[in-house]
Order: structure tokens, then C-alpha cells, then sequence
């Protein structure tokens, strides 16, 4: 074979060889560039879901309870009590509840008109102990908000028509609507002259939580572990099915006064 034909095939040979590898290489370069570039699509995906489910799962920060302040007129031990009615009345009831507290929405819707006819006619005061049993039991902040305006209502001279108008406006126990404040901003709007600046501020703020805290922790010191707990003059009246509580019934203990 002449010598320059077999030159000549050996260079088409090699240009041949360098051609598939300049492809191959090419090649191999492209599916390195779409690979990097399906990993940063990954990560940045990765990064979008993980902040979403972070955000989704960041644990409320503790609302910071401020100092210990008393609405006006609460009197008592540490002053956890609100007082209503007229208190050279003979006869006190005095009642432990909870604003989220379904057996306390009913005793209310049962007696309320009861104790108020009662309270009227100089025959009757109550004691008012409120308790946040249902934030602990179920979780939220219903409790402790709902009484923390009430506190807020009774500082305005109008803790009896808003605790009347909480009540009847209770939601399910399952459903935390009071920890919603502007829930409680907009049932304020029930009671003539509460929702005031100093009223919404109170209410925003958490004034009394504080103070809503101390009355529940007296409540877990007493010997009672329900809510509602229902005295009148110091003798537990409510809860016993054998034995339950009527209107009459209450109208005829009060009419009795204290024992001794």
C-alpha cells in the first residue's frame, strides 16, 4: 500500500476518534449542566416546602402576662374576686366558672334571670371567681382572654352585662372562638358604653392576665376541681343529680339566709 494512503486513512481514523470524543464529551457536559440544574430546582423546592411547614409549625410564643393588676372593686383573699349586687344583701352566691366552659353556660342560661331578680331585690350578692380549666384541658387562650375582658368590664362599671352577654354568645368548647380578641371587641358592642379606647386597650393588652392567672391558681388551691362550683352561703348547691338545683330551689336557699 502506498504510504501516503495509509497516512491517509490513519488521519481519517484519528479525526474520526477526536470527533466522537469532542461529542462525547459534549454530551457528557449537557447532562452535567441539566443534572446541576435539576438539583438547584430540588433544593430550592426543598427550601420553599421546609420554610412553609417551619412557618406552619413555629410554636406560638407565650403571650408575656405584664404585672399583677386587680380590676376595680375586686375584693377578697388577693383580691381574685368580682363582686355584684348589693352587698348588704343576707345571702351571698358565689360561683366559679370558666367563659369557655359548656355546664357554665348552662347554669347562666338556667338562673341567670333567677339571680339578677334576686340581686334587685336587695335579697342576694355573688362572688365571681374566674377560671381558665378549659385552655388547660383543651389547649388556648379562650379563658384567660374572655376573663381578662371581663376584668377589663368590670374596671368600666359593666362586668354583669358583659359576662351576661359572653355567655349567651358562648361558642362550642371544642372551638376556641374568645381567644380571638377582636371576637371579644366586637361582643363588647353589646353593651352600651363598654367598647371605649381604655376598654380595647385593656382588652389588647392583657391587663389583667396577671390577675386571671392568680384567681385561677386559688381555684387550684380550694378543695373545688369543676367548673361551674356553686355556693350559696358557703354550701356547694350545684352538681348533685340526685339532688339538682332549681330556680325555686335557689329563691327558697336565699330566702333562708346563712345557717348560724
Amino acid at each position: 500500500m502506498n504510504p501516503k494512503n495509509k497516512d491517509g486513512k490513519r488521519s481519517a481514523r484519528e479525526r474520526l476518534r477526536e470527533q466522537r470524543e469532542k461529542e462525547v464529551a459534549r454530551a457528557q457536559r449537557k447532562r452535567t449542566l441539566i443534572a446541576a440544574v435539576v438539583v438547584v430546582a430540588v433544593l430550592g423546592a426543598g427550601a420553599g416546602i421546609a420554610a412553609v411547614v417551619a412557618g406552619s409549625h413555629k410554636p406560638k410564643k407565650p403571650e408575656v402576662a405584664g404585672p399583677l393588676v386587680a380590676p376595680q372593686g375586686a375584693t377578697g383573699k388577693d383580691n381574685v374576686t368580682i363582686p355584684l349586687g348589693p352587698s348588704s344583701a343576707k345571702s351571698t352566691l358565689t360561683v366559679y366558672e370558666d367563659f369557655r366552659c359548656p355546664g357554665c353556660g348552662q347554669f347562666e342560661n338556667v338562673f341567670r334571670d333567677t339571680v339578677h331578680d334576686l340581686e334587685n331585690k336587695g335579697e342576694l350578692k355573688a362572688d365571681y371567681h374566674l377560671v381558665t380549666l378549659i385552655d388547660k384541658n383543651l389547649g388556648g387562650t379562650g379563658s384567660l382572654n374572655a376573663a381578662n375582658a371581663a376584668a377589663c368590664a368590670q374596671d368600666a362599671g359593666k362586668f354583669g352585662a358583659y359576662h351576661d352577654v359572653l355567655y349567651k354568645n358562648q361558642p362550642l368548647e371544642t372551638n376556641d372562638a374568645f381567644a380571638k380578641k377582636s371576637r371579644l371587641l366586637d361582643l363588647a358592642g353589646q353593651v352600651p358604653g363598654l367598647r371605649t379606647a381604655e376598654f380595647e386597650k385593656c382588652v389588647t393588652d392583657g391587663t389583667h392576665n396577671s390577675w386571671v392567672k392568680k384567681s385561677n391558681e386559688a381555684f387550684n388551691s380550694s378543695q373545688y376541681k369543676a367548673t361551674p362550683t356553686v355556693l350559696v352561703n358557703g354550701k356547694s348547691v350545684y352538681g348533685d343529680p340526685a339532688n339538682p338545683l332549681t330556680p325555686d330551689k335557689l329563691r327558697k336557699l336565699v330566702g333562708e339566709g346563712p345557717k348560724g
